[in-house]
């Protein structure tokens, strides 16, 4: 950890806290969370909250429900209205399901600012198309532009939606890693907004209400810093004047040598706590398996 991390933090920024309900919260979002508030906190800044149901398949309502309550036993409340408003249930601008009017508004702004257009590309074909069996383990395969020229209408029944993105190398200052330059147009190639079954994605979602929420300051997971420079070109293109700052933090990882996940035999919080386990233990214990630095702790 850089010791200079407290003092290239932007004072009064604004963070968020935006969990998925496709599960419940375990040790992985734990940290998440300790890394969000402590740094927030250290620079007098706000924690927002939003509820990342983009992927409307796998996320469900009661999972949404035991975040909140997972949360409010870990002692870790948002500012400002965000939780508050998801709170009773009801429609909300901080759940994604329930703001289709943005993120198609966001399309609109996109089409004057890029080409976007339909693509009904299946991941076999990519596959096909890019050789995906000359891929590198782990390496991102490039999406090659296959639909761009064929002209499918947005919104029809199996498109989905892709944008082109400009062939800028995008460098950026990571708080905790260092300077960064990628290339995003390389990396991904035309970037998928939404899916063929009709979600947005999370490339998208994210980007669109970091803007609309007035996010400044970015905490999350290593695994996320590739997704970084694409997301801010795509906030350039929505109008954005200065990207967001960006700090990455180390994960938990599993047994496997994976980031820790359910599926990697990650305990969920709800089950810690019948264990016994209190909020501090669980808050240290994650913020020790990351490396959090002492110096930015509150609890």
């Amino acid at each position: 950890m850089e010791p200079s991390l407290l003092d290239q933090l932007p004072r009064a920024p604004v963070t968020r806290f935006a969990p998925s309900p496709t599960g419940e919260l375990h040790l992985g979002h734990v940290a998440n969370a300790v890394w969000t508030w402590g740094v927030a906190r250290a620079a007098g800044g706000t924690v927002l909250f939003r509820i990342e149901d983009h992927d409307r398949g796998r996320s469900r309502p009661q999972h949404e429900a035991q975040i909140l309550a997972d949360l409010a036993w870990l002692g870790l409340e948002p500012d400002g209205e965000s939780r508050s408003l998801l709170t009773p249930g009801g429609p909300s601008p901080w759940r994604q399901s329930d703001c289709d009017a943005d993120y198609r508004r966001a399309i609109s702004d996109l089409r004057r600012a890029t080409t976007v257009y339909g693509c009904s590309c299946s991941r076999a074909r990519i596959a096909r198309d890019t050789d995906m069996g000359q891929q590198a383990p782990g390496q991102e395969i490039r999406y090659p532009g296959s639909c761009r020229e064929r002209g499918l209408p947005l919104g029809a029944p199996g498109v989905g939606t892709r944008a082109v993105l400009p062939d800028d190398a995008v460098a950026f200052a990571d708080l905790r890693l260092g300077t960064q330059l990628q290339r995003p147009a390389h990396q991904s190639g035309d970037l998928m907004l939404r899916d063929a079954v009709g979600n947005w994605t999370y490339q998208f979602a994210v980007t669109v209400d970091d803007l609309r929420h007035g996010v400044t300051l970015v905490v999350r997971g290593e695994d996320l810093l590739e997704s970084t420079g694409r997301q801010i070109l795509l906030g350039q293109l929505l109008g954005r004047e200065a990207p967001a700052t960006f700090l990455h933090h180390p994960l938990i990882m599993g047994d496997s040598g994976a980031k820790l996940s359910k599926r990697d035999g990650a305990v969920s919080l709800r089950s810690l706590r019948q264990g016994g386990a209190t909020p501090t233990q669980v808050l240290r214990e994650a913020a020790e398996r990351t490396q959090f630095p002492v110096e930015l702790g509150w609890f």
